[in-house]
Parts: C-alpha cells; sequence; structure tokens
C-alpha cells in the first residue's frame, strides 16, 4: 500500500466517524418534536372536552349580541332579554306618509321587534359547528378577544301589508301603452304611452327595520315619522316605432274654446268639422291650409244649417260654426309657438270666442278667400288631435310632434278703441203674423284691438307677432209681422 492509498483511507474514516453523531441527533430532534406536537394536541383536545362539556347548555364566554355579553347564559336568557325589550318598544309608533294620505301603526300590530328566537339560535351555535378547527379557533377568539354579533329584527309582513295598503290604493296608478294608427295618410288611433306609479312597499319595509337600530337605543317608546317611497311604473309598450320615427313623441301645444248656448246644429256642424281636422299630419316644413284640410263645408258633404256672416249679414248657412274649429286651432298654433302664415279675424266680436278669452283671439274662414294658415317648422311631424267636451261646452286641440326648447309669451288683448253698437233696426215682414218679432242679427259693439307673441328658441328671438283686429259694430236686426 502506497503513502497515498494510505491517506485516502484515513480521511474517509474520518468523515464517516463526523457523520455518526449528527443523524443520530436528528434523530432524537425529530421524535422530541413529534412527541412536543401530540402532547400539545392532546392538551388542547383535553381542554376542548373539559370546556364543551362545563358549557354543554351555556353559551360559550366572550359571545355577545348587540354589544350585551351572554356568555355563560343559556338560549333561554337571550331569549327571554330581547322579548323583554320588545314589550318596552311595543308602544313605538310608525307614521307612514303618502302624498295627503297618513297611516299609522304601532310596533305591536305589525310585530316589529328583535327576532329573539333567531338571535338566542346564533348565540348557541357559536362553536357548535360540525368542524373541530373551527370551533376551536371561535371559541378561542371568543374567549380572548370576543365574538360580536349584530342585532336581528322581525316583523309580521302580512299584517304590514294590510295596514299600507290602502295607501298603496291611494297612490298606485296604472301605466298607459301607446297606441299609434296610421292608414291611408291619416292617424286612425293614437294614444302616447305614459308612466304609471305605485308605493315601493319592498323599499319602505327596508327604511322601517333600518329604523329599529334607532329605536332600540331607548328604551322608551318613540314615534317614527317615515316618507312612503312612490316609484315611477312604465308602460309594457311604448308608442309606435312609426310614431317615434315620425316625432310624435309628446305634447307641443294646445288651444281651447267654450261654445255655451251654441244651437244644437252648430254644435253638430262643429264637432264635425273638428273630427275631419282629427288625425292629420303634417309633415316637416309644410304649410297647412285650414280651408284646403277641411274640404268643401255644405249640405253635400254632411253640414247642417247654423248661423254664419255672410255679405255683412247673420244669417242662416251650412256649417255655421266651423269657425269656432279654426279658432280653436289658431289658439293651439299661437301656444305652439309656430310660424302663422294667413289669419282673418271675423267681422264683429263674436260672444263665443270671448266666453274664455279676451277679445281679438279668433280665426274666421270662408272658402275659398278666406283661410287660417301656419307652417310647421319643428323640423318632425305634427299631429293634430281634437276633442269635444259637451258636458263643459269646450272644444280642444292638441298638437303633438317633439319639442324644441321653444318658450311662448303671448300678451293680453289691448283694445285701442270702442264703438258702441248700434240702435236696433226693424223691419216689415209680411209673411209674419201681425204683432210677431223675430230677431235675426245681433248686436255687438265695435273695437281695435291686438296682441302680441313672442316665441323664442334657445334663448333667442325665434318669432314675434302683432295680430290685430278691427270688429265693427253690429246691429240688432229684427223682423216685424205684418200679416193680417
Amino acid at each position: 500500500m502506497t503513502i497515498l492509498s494510505l491517506k485516502k483511507a484515513l480521511i474517509k474514516k474520518v468523515h464517516l466517524l463526523k457523520k455518526l453523531p449528527f443523524k443520530r441527533a436528528a434523530k432524537i430532534s425529530f421524535w422530541f418534536s413529534l412527541g412536543a406536537i401530540l402532547g400539545f394536541f392532546f392538551f388542547i383536545s383535553f381542554l376542548y372536552i373539559f370546556y364543551k362539556q362545563t358549557h354543554t347548555n351555556l353559551i360559550y364566554e366572550g359571545v355577545m349580541v348587540n354589544g350585551i355579553d351572554f356568555g355563560g347564559k343559556t338560549k333561554d336568557d337571550v331569549r327571554k332579554y330581547f322579548t323583554s325589550r320588545n314589550d318596552q318598544l311595543a308602544k313605538t309608533q310608525f307614521i307612514i306618509t303618502a302624498e295627503d294620505m297618513t297611516a299609522t301603526l304601532s310596533a305591536r300590530q305589525a310585530n316589529f321587534g328583535y327576532d329573539a328566537n333567531l338571535l338566542s339560535q346564533q348565540a348557541f351555535s357559536i362553536g357548535r359547528s360540525n368542524n373541530l378547527l373551527s370551533n376551536i379557533s371561535l371559541i378561542t377568539q371568543a374567549y380572548l378577544d370576543g365574538v360580536r354579533l349584530p342585532p336581528a329584527y322581525h316583523y309580521d309582513e302580512k299584517k304590514l301589508d294590510k295596514i299600507i295598503a290602502p295607501l298603496q290604493k291611494h297612490v298606485h296608478i296604472e301605466p298607459i301603452n301607446g297606441e299609434f294608427r296610421l292608414e291611408r295618410g291619416k292617424v286612425t288611433a293614437f294614444r302616447l304611452s305614459k308612466y304609471g306609479r305605485t308605493l315601493d312597499a319592498k323599499t319602505l319595509k327596508e327604511k322601517l327595520l333600518a329604523q329599529m337600530f334607532a329605536i332600540t337605543l331607548s328604551n322608551q317608546p318613540q314615534n317614527i315619522q317615515l316618507k312612503a317611497p312612490i316609484v315611477p311604473v312604465p308602460p309594457t309598450t311604448v308608442s309606435a316605432r312609426q310614431a317615434d320615427k315620425l316625432g310624435i313623441k309628446e305634447l307641443i301645444g294646445q288651444g281651447t274654446s267654450l261654445f255655451h248656448h251654441s244651437i244644437e246644429n252648430r254644435i253638430y256642424n262643429l264637432n264635425l268639422a273638428a273630427t275631419r281636422l282629427n288625425g292629420i299630419l303634417i309633415p316637416p316644413g309644410q304649410t297647412f291650409s285650414f280651408t284646403k284640410t277641411l274640404g268643401d263645408v255644405s249640405s253635400f258633404t254632411g253640414y247642417k244649417q247654423a248661423y254664419v256672416i255672410e255679405n255683412g249679414k247673420t244669417v242662416l248657412g251650412d256649417g255655421g260654426g266651423v269657425c269656432q274649429v279654426s279658432t280653436t286651432l289658431f289658439r293651439a298654433v299661437l301656444n305652439t309657438g309656430l310660424p302663422v302664415i294667413e289669419r282673418h279675424p271675423h267681422a264683429y266680436r263674436v260672444g263665443y270666442y270671448e266666453q274664455d278669452s279676451g277679445p281679438g283671439v279668433d280665426a274666421a274662414i270662408y272658402s275659398p278667400t278666406v283661410d287660417l294658415k301656419f307652417k310647421n317648422d319643428t323640423g318632425s311631424h305634427i299631429l293634430i288631435q281634437s276633442f269635444v267636451d259637451y258636458a263643459q261646452s269646450r272644444l280642444t286641440f292638441e298638437l303633438y310632434g317633439t319639442k324644441d326648447n321653444r318658450q311662448v309669451t303671448i300678451g293680453s288683448p289691448i283694445i285701442l278703441s270702442q264703438a258702441p253698437a248700434p240702435e236696433p233696426l226693424y223691419q216689415d215682414d209680411p209673411t209674419l203674423p201681425k204683432g210677431q218679432v223675430k230677431q235675426i242679427d245681433f248686436a255687438a259693439p265695435g273695437a281695435n284691438v291686438y296682441f302680441t307673441r313672442s316665441v323664442k328658441k334657445d334663448g333667442k328671438v325665434h318669432l314675434s307677432d302683432k295680430f290685430t283686429s278691427n270688429y265693427r259694430p253690429w246691429q240688432a236686426v229684427f223682423l216685424r209681422g205684418t200679416k193680417e
């Protein structure tokens, strides 16, 4: 054996001797650590079993409900405590208002209060799940730092619904579904969709429960005032797509007039003319002509005889009362802010048109020379709708389209001068029995009247008008019978 090989063998033996104590130390350390862990586990298990046995029917220490420590108490103790608190709160009054209606209920009526059964169950269940590690963790946390449970409340929903039902009925309005039907260029069925409204019972109940926290801070009954939330209810359908495409979206203006004391034929005629204009569509940029749109006014087209102004006289003629329709549409055009292209006043002041207006806000028509014309400059279609209210003797025109930020200001009529009606004129009539008197024309004072209109759009003057009317004094005429 050489010196070199002997040296290598000695080094190898030294390394083997050095490794032997390290392995033995590691083995001893492993078994010691394992024993310590097992010992600690058995110790904790013993403590857990012992602690669990001592709290068989008791809530674990450190478990708090609504800030109160119920550690060491029974479920029944928790239940009794919160039941007694409910007795203190039972006289609390909730005053709920919806517009001009009020409903009052006590906490006792709706069974408002702490949910004593739920709170007792929750407190007792801490540390009693099917997960051992979770139980140990919760019990330790409760003992060292506490486990805090929030309060839970309850109410009788059926009783509450019964109490607020009158409020719900009071504020509830069903939505209106839109309708639009176009046939041969005329709208034969039209109705804008309209939102309804209802009482939001769910949010109201949430508000009531939210008030419970404030109530439980005091041991004294309170009066709690709440405003019932009212929410919009959308229609199930909206206006037809065709209406939307045409721009028929909303009411953009209306005009009215009264026809009290009109004879039957006059009312018939104005209703007929209004009906024939109902549903007319005016395209954007088009000038509307009343006489052209209405067509022939005569007995051939269904009109009856009523008083008209013809050749300076008031006489019976076909279509008497149609000027009430043109006057009412003129007022709707004024209020909408549309440009008036042509308008003529009547020869004398007609009492019908001053029943709800000052003088001068009228528009006469007499085909083909006297017309009412206006232009649709809104950029979308305009739909004409008419309504006759026989009970109120009122005619209404409504114009529908798309609003474009117009602000209309119409001044009150200003009378520059007036002239009394002439003395009545009596004419002999051999066709009437002697002594009989029949009035065929009616007196009206003359007047020179004007009113102005200003239409602004986006803050700038869009239109500025002055409408003048020169009414002649009108003489009453009577026929006096001379027939023997």
